[in-house]
Formats: structure tokens, sequence, C-alpha cells
């Protein structure tokens, strides 16, 4: 039996203007392309974030195990915006189609037997035209917070038409959690053929060191990261809460990795708090995933206040490290914290109270978590191995192997 080829069709990816955009989309492919017994290739396009000398440009690299095809295209091409948005509908989809036909002859001609579309819906649409077209199934994985209730008000009628038909046609509707795909079905946005997989957490990279984990003496340390979007991630409560408690624990921490739209904003309300001039918050900006790691690993507890979470890697990567989590009780999140209780504490959106509460409970040790059972869990939900054979007998169940 010849390897499926696996044309993967992100909305967010890794890129020149941001190297983690996407990049748990990026640790998807690698493990489909590693452990899911399939030939991968990945065909990105996007709105360029910086000045382009042409009108589009294009990063081909065949020289990895996934060959990679990067387009980008001007954000304002004519700088007249009534043209420019039709205009970069219309170069998002001739990219798509360049980067097809330049992938077909680096396959010799032959076109991908299965079409993998992660985060809808431009790329849905390639998608649904490449089967009318050519008779190629597509599957769907699907990430966004959009389809959430606190943030599905904002999809127009014409994107829930589209959607809807894009999700009926797939051959399989993938989701990162259970939440979401209810959350989707809610909508009308349903598939016949679903499943849940998780996301990957790198799990060599993701460990515990021991030499924090219950020391003697330990300097009580709280961290948040995130992408900096205030309204969804509420990192302003975040900060009320603890500028409240580090009254009752001298010498509290909390350091922040990440960054955002709301950086400065951000920086502008923990100055007003008094946490910065104190030292009791640090902003460390954007991390690498090694640094983030090391961060987790020395960590008391990792706080995270979402409204909106569809899964919510860095809960996950945090459990790897054997740190425990004081999260929200929010879309995809309840179900990766069963049973109750043993794997962190969960808490009702906007609970600052709540939240005060189980940070308490955590520093005081009155809760307490196994570190190894928290890795444990970790490794047999979301290891790249288990990922990546769960998404190959996906794509054996589409192609009716």
């Amino acid at each position: 039996m010849k390897t499926p080829r696996v044309l993967h069709l992100p909305k967010w990816y890794p890129n020149r203007f941001d190297d983690q955009d996407g990049d748990f989309v990026g640790r998807h492919v690698a493990a489909i392309a590693a452990h899911g017994g399939v030939d991968a290739a990945v065909l990105f396009a996007a709105v360029a974030r910086g000045p382009l000398p042409t009108l589009t440009e294009a990063e081909e690299d065949f020289s990895g195990p996934v060959p990679t095809l990067r387009y980008y295209y001007r954000a304002a091409p004519t700088g007249l915006g009534f043209v420019d948005k039709p205009l970069k509908l219309l170069l998002y989809f001739w990219c798509l189609l360049r980067g097809y036909r330049r992938l077909r002859r680096h396959w010799g001609g032959q076109r991908p037997d299965v079409v993998h579309v992660h985060v809808l819906l431009r790329t849905g649409l390639f998608a649904w035209a490449l089967k009318a077209v050519r008779g190629i199934p597509y599957i769907i994985t699907e990430h966004w917070t959009l389809y959430l209730p606190q943030r599905s008000g904002g999809i127009t009628w014409l994107r829930r038409v589209l959607t809807r038909a894009v999700v009926r046609r797939a051959a399989a509707l993938h989701t990162v959690s259970g939440g979401l795909r209810d959350a989707m079905a809610a909508l009308g946005f349903v598939n016949a053929n679903s499943v849940v997989i998780a996301n990957v957490v790198d799990t060599d990279l993701f460990q515990p060191n021991y030499q924090f984990i219950n020391p003697p003496i330990h300097q009580p340390t709280l961290l948040h990261v995130s992408a900096f979007h205030n309204k969804v991630k509420n990192l302003s409560g975040v900060l009320r809460v603890v500028a409240r408690l580090r009254n009752a624990w001298p010498g509290l921490r909390l350091r922040i990795a990440g960054y955002g739209p709301d950086e400065q904003a951000l920086h502008d309300y923990a100055t007003s708090l008094g946490v910065l001039t104190d030292g009791t918050v640090e902003f460390l900006g954007k991390l690498p995933h090694e640094a983030v790691a090391a961060e987790m690993a020395r960590a008391t507890a990792l706080v995270s206040f979402s409204r909106a979470e569809t899964f919510g890697c860095v809960l996950l990567e945090a459990r790897a490290c054997g740190c425990p989590v004081v999260a929200t009780r929010t879309g995809g999140v309840p179900e990766l914290f069963q049973p109750e209780n043993t794997f962190g504490l969960l808490v009702t959106p906007d609970d600052e109270a709540g939240l005060e509460a189980a940070l308490t409970a955590v520093l005081s040790g009155s809760e307490q978590f196994d570190a190894a059972r928290l890795r444990a869990d970790v490794a047999a939900r979301c290891a790249p191995q288990a990922v990546g054979a769960a998404f190959g007998a996906v794509y054996r169940q589409v192609l009716g192997h």
C-alpha cells in the first residue's frame, strides 16, 4: 500500500513575521509527519505584517521532512480600502493555487490523497473546491475560540452559512476538545464523522525539575503564559488578585510570559496597581519554548483566568512539568481536569474571589498535587506519538484503508 500524501492547509502557522503564530498547528503537523504514516506537506498563505518588495512573495522549503510553502501578500495592495479587501481575498486563493501546483510538481505530478484543513474558513473553502473539482477528500481540525458561546455572537450570517456547508462536506471533523465539538454543533456546524484528539505537548522538552518540587525553602512563584488579548485572557483580573495576595504572601512573585496587542496597556495597568515597582510582577516578554519550560518547572503554580479556551496548551505543558494549574472552567478546559481537583483547581471565569481562594490553597499547601501523576496524564494524552498515530487512524478511515 502506498504512503498517503497529506496536504496541510493551516490558517495559522509559524512564519517570518511571528515564529510562534499557530505553533500548536505546527506541532500537530510534526507529530503527523513522524508518527502518522503519511507523506505530509504544508501550504500556508497570509497577509504580510511588514513591507514586501513585490505584491506577493514565496518561501518554499523542501529541505526538511515536511515540505513547507509559505506565501505572503501585501496588506494594502492599492491603498484603497474598498479595493484592497476583495483583492486580498483573491491574492490569498491565488497563493494557495500557486502552492498547490508547486507541490504537485514536487510529488511528480501526483495529487494529495487528503487535504487537512487547520482552522476555518478560507482554508476550508479552498479544500471544498479541490474536492468538487478533483475529488480529493478533506478533513477539518478546529481550535478556534470563535465558536464558544462567549464569542460566537460575532459570527456573521454569511460565515455561518459557509461554515455549515464546509463542515458538512468534510470527510471528518476533528476538534481539540469535546467542548469545542459541542459548541460547534450548537451552531449547526455538524459532521457525522467527528473525533476529538488532543493538542501536542513536547514531553521531552516539558519535564519536571525535581529540585523545585516541594523544596524546603521556595519563594512562592506564580506563572502566567498567554497571548495578550485581555478581553479573552483576562490578565488584568490576575493582576488584581495578585495585588491583593501579596499582603498575605510577602515575597510572592507573578512572572508573565507572552506578547500581543494589549501588552502596553497591561504594563500600564500593572504599574497603576503598584505591582511592578515593588517587584511582585515581572513581564518576561516573548520567550522561546525552552525558556517557558524552565519557568514552568520552577513555578509553584500556573495561573490562567481565560474567559474562553478550546484546549489550553500551556495548561498541559505545565502539567508535563509537574506544575499544578489554577484555571477557569470554560470551553474544553474542564474535560482536561477530570477527576475534579486531581490535576489542578478550576474556578468560574471572572470570579476573582474564587481565583484568590484557589491560589491561596495551592500556595499554602492545603491543596497538593502529585507531579508524577500530572506528567503521566500528559504523556498518555498529548505525547507526539499518541497524537500522530491517532491522526493516522483518521486518514486511513477516510481513505478506506
